[in-house]
């Protein structure tokens, strides 16, 4: 061997050991925190991206089933910029403190499911930037998911964020259901992977199925409050990382601040992944279990309910007296409890005017509720009134009318922003409705963070493209049978959502779903006020078995199970009220679909008597079937193309 080799060998050998024993002398440089669920399955792990103790720092979620475990979100980059410091590129670690068990037991008037607890592990890692300003990143793993949010500690100051670095790093194999970015969070679902990625701002929540299939997750966020602005995913600059990203300045016709604005002690909105098998996502109450509890201490005047609404068959149906009354005739006979009175009741006419509709509801036992412009500057809509809960003032005159006439609750529209002036408006709106014991539901608005649980008189949000839109142009005709496959799995899994479903006959443009599909949406979403669209016709025209299912189905649920589906083919929902399971089902394939249900979810050693409305010989007739089973039996359905099917199993000693 030649003297030069010599050396070379002789080098490597040094480096090598060196390199060993740098790693024995400073071990887990790189990693500095793990966090798991309580069942194991999901971890958390912080790393160095310099593999120092000062630099940029980033997330790893790991998945772990059947003994496999998999990297689901390979990073997750860390940091925020201040107007006054950088808290992102050199970050000095200080400490992770100690795991804190989080241990919740709640209950919501409305929902997917009416008790829930959940159990969580949490770590606060603390940090310094060069200006030695402390910031934290509290990060804590539920057995359905994983949340982060960070944290300014200090006593004093006030400061504008100009930027959140939070990215989400996804592999181009992983498939995504992600929705473009409207401000009426509105749009269609696109189904993406590999060379089909596109590079938009995105809404929440997104979905994404890892590519060994067997994990899923859907990123979203919550206990988005007054200290901050509402945000959306972009992968813009980074095909492969969706950048948390504020509010376009244009939103809201440029009304507020796209930046948001935050005084100390402080911290940010949560951060939401919630992970594991598509029903683990489906079934998940992660968004409302990480959000501040019930700020009303008396929710007995809140009262969940269907609604008759009158605006999809007819969509100048308020203006007209004799429609309303109709309408109001439908709820009553219907058991409904309420009917809404949409737009341009403030010209209503042919017959009498709002007074006499609010005489005439009451005297049907039926609650009415009313529509509002939200107004301002930050809507060009002009339908009026436009005003009347703009400010605080403008609120306390038309609720204490409102009360004094009779009403339930106000449908608030028009938002068009997610700034947090906007933020602000929409929880003012809340927290003075509630002082009047009125229910509030918002449209052309922010997908739920959360709020439902806070303020639990807020009953649904739409943020959806629903039925209405089989009135805006031909394009939901086609579009709507994938599409409602879709929103078990993304949209519903966050919040309560105004789809405004069960449509038998048409309005502007025609649907393709058969009987039994429109049936089963009235389990398959879920919202604490839901409003039934079609005209009275369309519902007296249904076999007896479909009108009785519709006259109880609920519409606030004690417990959800996924059954079966797949984002855009197909999904079958299971919901339970009191002792009674309902089941929703529906296909959006061009062909005809046969399950087979198994049935252990119900209770062991009770049988039920279950009553089937399913697809019958083609779409526009329906078919009912009885039988009597139990936990250890299974249900056989078949579901045309664009159909579906509803079923009710009733206990046997409850008749």
């Amino acid at each position: 061997m030649s003297s030069t080799n010599q050396y070379n060998t002789a080098t490597k050998l040094r480096i090598l050991t060196a390199l060993i024993l740098l790693l024995i002398a400073f071990p887990g440089v790189a990693q500095k925190m793990n966090v798991s669920s309580p069942n194991g399955k999901i971890k958390v792990s912080l790393y160095s991206a310099s593999g120092t103790d000062a630099g940029a720092w980033y997330l790893k979620v790991f998945y772990s089933d059947s003994g496999k475990v998999q990297d689901v979100i390979s990073r997750i980059d860390l940091g925020l910029v201040r107007s006054d410091q950088d808290f992102s590129k050199e970050l000095r670690f200080v400490k992770a403190g100690k795991p804190l068990a989080i241990e919740d037991h709640y209950e919501v008037t409305h929902g997917k499911r009416k008790i829930c607890d959940n159990k969580g592990n949490e770590v606060t890692v603390s940090f310094l930037n060069q200006a030695k300003s402390r910031l934290n990143i509290i990060v804590r793993a539920y057995n359905d998911g994983m949340v982060f949010r960070y944290e300014f500690p200090e006593k004093a100051g006030t400061f504008t964020v100009k930027d959140e670095l939070t990215s989400y790093s996804v592999h181009d194999s992983v498939t995504r259901w992600m929705e473009r970015w409207n401000p009426a969070n509105e749009g269609l679902y696109n189904q993406m992977k590999g060379e089909n990625i596109q590079q938009r701002e995105w809404c929440y929540p997104a979905l994404f199925n890892t590519a060994g299939k067997s994990c899923w997750f859907l990123l979203h966020e919550a206990d988005v409050n007054r200290a901050y602005c509402g945000s959306k995913l972009s992968n813009m600059q980074d095909r492969s990382g969706y950048k948390i990203t504020f509010p376009d300045q244009r939103d809201g016709n440029g009304m507020g601040s796209s930046l948001p604005v935050i005084k100390l002690p402080w911290k940010s909105p949560w951060r939401v992944a919630i992970i594991g098998s598509l029903a683990k996502v489906a079934e998940s109450t992660l968004v409302q279990d990480v959000s501040p509890a019930s700020v009303l201490k008396n929710t007995n005047w809140i009262k969940p309910g269907l609604v008759s609404w009158n605006y999809w068959s007819d969509n100048h149906g308020t203006k007209d007296y004799k429609t309303v009354c109709a309408f109001a005739d439908l709820a009553a006979r219907m058991n409904w409890p309420y009917t809404l009175l949409d737009w341009e009741w403030d010209a209503m006419a042919n017959g009498g005017n709002l007074e006499d509709a609010v005489r005439y509801i009451l005297s049907k036992g039926v609650k009415p509720l009313i529509w509002y412009n939200s107004g301002g500057k930050h809507t060009y809509v002009p339908a009026t009134p436009r005003d009347r809960m703009l400010t605080h003032e403008n609120r306390v005159e038309e609720f204490t009318k409102l009360k004094k006439m009779g009403f339930a609750g106000v449908k608030v529209d028009f938002f068009e922003s997610e700034k947090q002036d906007m933020i602000n408006y929409y929880l003012d709106i809340l927290e003075d409705a509630a002082k009047f014991e009125m229910m509030v539901y918002f449209h052309g608005c922010i997908v739920p963070r959360g709020w439902e649980r806070t303020y639990p008189n807020l009953m649904t949000s739409e943020a959806v493209r629903g039925a209405e839109w089989y009135n805006n142009g031909p394009e939901f005709t086609n579009t709507a049978p994938e599409h409602n496959c879709i929103l078990p799995f993304t949209r519903n899994v966050v919040g309560p959502m105004d789809y405004t479903p069960v449509t038998f006959t048409n309005s502007q443009f025609p649907h393709l779903t058969s009987y039994g599909h429109e049936l089963a949406l009235s389990v398959l979403f879920e919202s604490g006020l839901q409003h039934f669209a079609d005209r009275p016709e369309g519902y007296d025209a249904l076999p007896d078995a479909a009108r009785a299912f519709l006259k109880d189905v609920p519409n606030a649920w004690d417990d959800i199970r996924l059954l079966d589906g797949y984002p855009g083919k197909d999904a079958i929902v299971a919901r339970r009220k009191g002792n009674k399971w309902y089941i929703g089902g529906i296909n959006s394939e061009l062909r005809e679909k046969r399950k087979t249900l198994k049935l252990d979810f119900l209770p062991e050693g009770v049988r039920f008597k279950l009553t089937l409305i399913a697809d019958g010989k083609h779409d526009k007739v329906l078919d009912t079937q009885y039988m009597v089973t139990d936990s250890k039996g299974s249900l056989d359905v078949k579901m045309l193309r664009r159909g579906g099917f509803a079923a009710v199993l009733i206990p046997m000693n409850e008749g």
